[in-house]
């Protein structure tokens, strides 16, 4: 059986915009966004940093976040730093906080009224006295970390000198890593580096709200005079007239019947059943208009 009728779209088929068929970035695509935490953390940290040993705060600058592997961080980090592993108050996310060795030094130097010098090869192990200074780096950085992520419970899981004994991350993770350069004074620059799975990295963003990355999602209203929205048609009804007609005038209507009408002072502009404003009649090159008195709150 053949049939003859030929069928037509009641309305046009719908046409999804390109945010709404497009993939979700992978979390390796991400990585630039983790600048939203470093510029976060870097006032935080300085102003920190000056009330800890009661100098002037220093210069704290983020650095281009970017993607290594547990053997090229340890080899970044070096053999001998503060290596502290934070909870970060976010199920899921731990987070990595390195400050190099000669830099621990150099506060050291500081905080007992040195000039934060430190110069030749690093010892095996931190003095007594630096061990007592990471402790309070520690707790400074805890403090930090939960402002920058809005977070309360931001805490130290454990700590070692050597990143290859504290193993934060499962082996062969790969990682997301934010360096932030410390300018002291007139010294050269030291630096804290953050890290942590780039399988983790979505949930940390999503914390800190990075919409900076690709494709991450768009915050605030959207633009109705931007695309694609500032093209979407949509049907504007002026009510010139509204009144009620008995069953038996509306039987007896034929052409040339004469209704009188009232406009109304206010002619309600509606979208949908719903009025968004109201205009009073008249004309503008030879054609109706309607001008605007008022906007529907």
């Amino acid at each position: 059986m053949k049939s003859e009728h030929t069928f037509v779209a009641e309305r046009a088929a719908a046409q999804h915009c390109p945010e709404l068929l497009r993939r979700a970035p992978e979390p390796a695509e991400q990585i630039g966004a983790l600048a939203v935490l470093g510029e976060r953390l870097a006032p935080l940290l300085a102003k920190a940093r000056g009330q800890m040993l009661g100098a002037e705060p220093p210069v704290v600058t983020p650095l281009a976040p970017h993607e290594l592997n547990e053997g090229e961080l340890i080899q970044q980090v070096g053999a001998l730093a503060a290596n502290s592993l934070y909870a970060s108050g976010i199920p899921g996310v731990t987070l990595l906080a390195a400050v190099e060795g000669s830099a621990v030094l150099r506060l050291v130097d500081r905080a007992y009224g040195g000039s934060g010098d430190h110069s030749g090869a690093l010892p095996e192990a931190f003095p007594l006295s630096a061990e007592l200074l990471v402790q309070r780096l520690e707790e400074v950085l805890a403090e930090c970390l939960a402002a920058a992520l809005s977070q309360g419970d931001v805490r130290v899981l454990r700590s070692s000198a050597r990143l290859a004994e504290l193993a934060p991350f499962p082996a062969g993770a790969k990682l997301a890593v934010l360096p932030l350069e410390v300018m002291d004074g007139a010294k050269a620059p030291w630096h804290l580096t953050l890290a942590l799975p780039l399988s983790a990295l979505p949930k940390l963003l999503g914390s800190i709200g990075g919409a900076a990355s690709t494709g991450a999602r768009r915050t605030g209203s959207a633009d109705p005079a931007a695309a694609p929205f500032s093209a979407l048609p949509l049907g504007l009804t002026a009510t010139l007239v509204d009144m009620p007609v008995s069953l038996a005038a509306i039987a007896a209507l034929e052409p040339g019947t004469v209704l009188p009408v009232a406009i109304a002072r206010a002619v309600p502009l509606a979208i949908g059943g719903q009025i968004i404003a109201r205009g009073t009649i008249g004309a503008q090159d030879d054609r109706i208009a309607l001008r605007l008195t008022q906007l529907a709150g």
